[in-house]
């Protein structure tokens, strides 16, 4: 799924999340989500943990060399 999405703001600020990003998330209605502002952006993020079965598929990446991980996460 990947990418960038348009949704309408609704009356009150009401954002409805697509059902694709809903189910790959496994999010349902009364789940609280973090809320973050900054550099002119809103981002949303679960509360709850999400396990990797739950979002599996979701980049459509279907192999991942362990340097490339271990390269991101050492911020090269």
């Amino acid at each position: 799924m990947g990418g960038t999405l348009e949704v309408e703001l609704k009356d009150k600020g009401r954002v409805t999340i697509p059902s694709k990003i809903r189910k790959a998330l496994a999010l349902a209605e009364g789940d609280r989500l973090y809320i973050e502002i900054g550099k002119g952006a809103i981002k949303l993020r679960p509360k709850k943990t999400v396990t990797a079965d739950e979002i599996k598929g979701i980049a459509k990446i279907k192999k991942v060399n362990l340097e490339d991980i271990e390269n991101a996460l050492a911020g090269e």
